[in-house]
């Protein structure tokens, strides 16, 4: 077992950069053993070195208890088995189901606006409301990514991560805390071996994974050019539903998603029923007694009330001098109350004074 997990390791290290050739000489072989055995001379000039790294990735999987999915396998991942340049090795950290009933990967910009990030939120949030068995995917990147991540941590469900790099390091390290979380509901899976560096090129190699392990990808916010576009259309040559948030037409952080509805690249969605609907997946029954909102906002005073009011009015925000005017109440009896009102996680406030309600 051991020689055919070295054979497997060697294997994908050598047969990295020519995947078609390498899905073809497994799909007539037996074993990894066998395959490896069928090279031809091109490589095995480099198989002692492959050799070697497969041995100190060995150790490696031992020593962090990693768990590995070789192509052909029955665990691999089935959704990203059906990619024409699925990676031949996996190796995975946590207690993931790669293969769960439903799958949606979320990307987007590195600089998602406040409206943004509080709509990758309420998605997730809903989506794990209403669909059973639903696993998160995505990339752990400023942004949307880890919005998402996030999200799903609060809500319950598992979260998958895919770095761009190997399991000896999280980048960015600033996220560490959320890697650690998802290892016990979720993990964090990669195709790179221990010692592999956030190179550029390993991060739009990555977005493959994202896109083909998805039943559905959604785009939250991206520019004209971006990763997220990218992943879009790898999403797209795999056969994926792609979604995508719209914005207002000159907002340039939303250019690639109106555009991708634009060119009927993705459909257009505004809440997770769009989706749900979209994907014709059964709704799952809700328990008996929830948290309903309008209770919370049962216990409002008259003034935040009126203050609650005007920020569902005001999707994107107003400013608390605004506030002051509308209400014609003193400055410090209107910030009392909204500071009243965002320990009861109804509103946020932002930088420059202005004030949102949270999206639930």
């Amino acid at each position: 077992m051991c020689d055919e997990l070295i054979n497997k390791i060697t294997f994908s290290i050598l047969m990295r950069n020519d995947l078609r050739n390498a899905h073809a000489l497994l799909a007539t072989s037996a074993t990894a053993t066998q395959a490896l055995a069928s090279l031809s001379a091109t490589h095995l000039d480099k198989l002692s070195i492959a050799h070697e790294l497969a041995l100190k990735e060995l150790d490696f999987i031992e020593k962090h208890a990693i768990k590995t999915y070789f192509f052909g396998d029955a665990d691999y991942p089935f959704r990203l088995s059906q990619c024409v340049d699925a990676p031949l090795m996996l190796y995975a950290k946590g207690n993931a189901n790669t293969n769960p009933q439903h799958v949606v990967s979320i990307v987007g910009t590195r600089t998602p606006s406040e409206r943004g990030k509080d709509w990758c939120r309420r998605l997730v949030l809903d989506l794990a409301d209403q669909v059973p068995n639903l696993t998160i995917v995505s990339g752990l990147a400023y942004g949307i990514d880890v919005v998402a991540h996030k999200a799903a941590l609060e809500s319950g469900i598992p979260t998958i991560i895919i770095p761009a790099h190997g399991l000896d390091r999280i980048y960015p390290s600033v996220h560490r805390s959320i890697a650690i979380q998802a290892l016990s509901n979720g993990g964090i899976l990669t195709e790179y071996v221990h010692g592999t560096e956030p190179e550029r090129y390993h991060f739009v190699a990555r977005n493959r994974i994202v896109a083909g392990l998805a039943d559905a990808i959604v785009v939250v916010e991206s520019k004209a050019k971006g990763g997220s576009l990218i992943t879009a259309q790898m999403a797209i040559d795999y056969g994926r539903d792609v979604f995508a948030l719209p914005g207002r037409y000159n907002d340039v952080s939303s250019e690639g998603c109106n555009n991708l509805i634009k060119r009927n690249q993705a459909q257009l969605i505004t809440d997770a029923v769009d989706l749900v609907q979209a994907m014709r997946w059964e709704i799952q029954k809700k328990d008996a007694v929830q948290t309903n909102l309008l209770d919370q906002f049962c216990n409002l005073s008259p003034i935040q009330r009126s203050l609650l009011d005007i920020l569902v009015a005001e999707e994107d925000g107003i400013h608390v001098n605004q506030l002051v005017v509308k209400l014609q109440l003193p400055y410090n009896e209107v910030v009392s109350e909204l500071m009243m009102m965002e320990l009861q996680g109804i509103i946020k406030g932002m930088p420059g004074g202005i004030w949102r309600k949270i999206e639930k």
